[in-house]
């Protein structure tokens, strides 16, 4: 299931759950109706923090599938 962001029309609150495509949580805090909101999507593998904890990963785990095949030369 997709993480999405809600927000409570009745506690004016914000939440990130985990729900269905189809289905329409109560809010957690008060029980209240909630709506979807739209949520900007980042780009996979952009951040250099994120690049560098995958790599870290797979160093770890004895594989390089991170790393391009120059910059597995210098490993």
């Amino acid at each position: 299931m997709p993480l999405y962001d809600f927000h409570c029309l009745k506690c004016d609150k914000t939440f990130e759950l985990l729900a269905k495509i189809s289905s329409m949580p109560v809010c957690p805090e008060c029980g209240g109706d909630m709506e979807k909101l739209v949520s900007k999507p980042s780009e996979p593998g952009k951040s250099a923090r994120i690049i560098a904890s995958a790599r870290a990963q797979a160093k770890r785990e004895g594989h390089f599938s991170n790393y391009s095949k120059a910059e597995r030369k210098k490993i």
